[in-house]
């Protein structure tokens, strides 16, 4: 098949879990026989007169759009669609409903499209009442124009069922179980001691609960690092504002994913406070990698992890109670870190995502 992939910020990208599903998604498409591009954001090889190049098999090429928070997904999103029109694949793969509102565009060329719809983005904090409006209209777009839809959770398909009255395909976010850990050196590099420390990774907006999160952690006394950004946001300066090496840790965004995997797989205590979306990316790469987690009980971490023992609410003196919990007890951090790398094993694996991407492609493609 042809396959062309839009609505991400390219490949390879540490960016966030469109970006992670397409860093494991297109080399597999490409071993598999498929001919892959994906649309990317960078500016630096379109300005050089680069438009499209290959990486790892893949075809990349570089979108036109304007940067900006509000503008950057909906400009790239409308070139990307217009180039894929005019390409004809047998088949695109969209993701981010904001890129519902083009779908005309490609059904006018009877170009066909899967959607992975992601989480409920029109119920997340960091967006104005118009910017929840937008993306609600453009959810509704997708549902009325995409050939088929894929969730990454269970809850998620039930929300496009009920609200929307479209069926999806599960297929959720893939992550790698590891038999060998990580070795800790680049850990003690950063002053931190292997097991002793709570790690959060996020994105800093609201519906993360980093503020709790990183409360609770530093209320438990013991080393914290964060990892993640907020686009310059009061959010991101205040969580910033915390740096204390070595009892806190502000890492920024991570693109060093040999750095992230030593990070969770030696964390004592892996805090997940997402609200919003599906399956989430990082939740399932901390069960992978042997992360002892406490997640936030919403119906989707719960959906992914099953064990009450990992669930919290977000009351701070519980979340305390649990971290010294873990921190104490050297059986019980193996306990939780054997149970998730075999979950992951079962349900979560790449290849097996992977597989189903494919099978959901082929489904629909034109093939002439």
């Amino acid at each position: 098949m042809r396959i062309h992939i839009i609505g991400t910020r390219g490949y390879p990208s540490t960016y966030g879990g469109f970006e992670t599903l397409v860093r494991h998604l297109a080399p597999y498409l490409v071993g598999h026989g498929h001919t892959v591009t994906v649309f990317d954001r960078d500016h630096g090889r379109r300005a050089s007169g680069h438009r499209a190049r290959s990486i790892d098999g893949v075809r990349v090429y570089s979108s036109r759009g304007f940067e900006g928070v509000r503008s950057s997904t909906l400009s790239h999103g409308l070139t990307s669609s217009v180039v894929a029109a005019k390409e004809r694949p047998d088949v695109v793969l969209a993701m981010n409903v904001a890129n519902g509102f083009f779908l005309p565009i490609l059904r006018a060329r009877r170009v066909p499209v899967v959607f992975n719809v992601d989480g409920i983005e029109w119920e997340r904090d960091k967006w104005s009442p118009l910017g929840k409006f937008v993306f609600f209209t453009a959810a509704r777009a997708t549902a009325r124009w995409a050939d088929a839809l894929i969730a990454d959770s269970l809850a998620i398909a039930e929300r496009w069922r009920q609200d929307f009255g479209r069926t999806s395909t599960f297929v959720p976010y893939g992550g790698d179980p590891r038999t060998e850990r990580p070795n800790s050196d680049r850990v003690v590099e950063l002053g931190l001691k292997p097991g002793q420390y709570v790690l959060i990774v996020a994105r800093l907006v609201p519906e993360n609960n980093v503020t709790t999160m990183l409360d609770a952690a530093k209320a438990s006394g013991a080393p914290t690092v964060v990892v993640g950004s907020g686009g310059g946001t009061a959010l991101e300066k205040s969580v910033f504002a915390q740096h204390d090496p070595p009892r806190v840790l502000t890492l920024g965004h991570v693109a060093d994913q040999g750095l992230l995997a030593a990070l969770w797989a030696h964390c004592g205590v892996y805090l997940h406070g997402h609200s919003v979306g599906g399956t989430n990316p990082a939740l399932v790469q901390a069960l992978g990698l042997g992360a002892p987690v406490l997640a936030y009980g919403t119906v989707f971490n719960r959906e992914v992890l099953v064990r009450e023992e990992m669930l919290v609410s977000l009351d701070i003196e519980s979340i305390v109670s649990r971290i010294h919990e873990l921190l104490s007890s050297d059986a019980l951090r193996t306990s939780f870190a054997e149970w998730g790398r075999s979950r992951v094993a079962e349900m979560y694996n790449w290849e097996a995502v992977c597989a189903r991407y494919e099978a959901v492609l082929r489904g629909i493609a034109r093939l002439e």
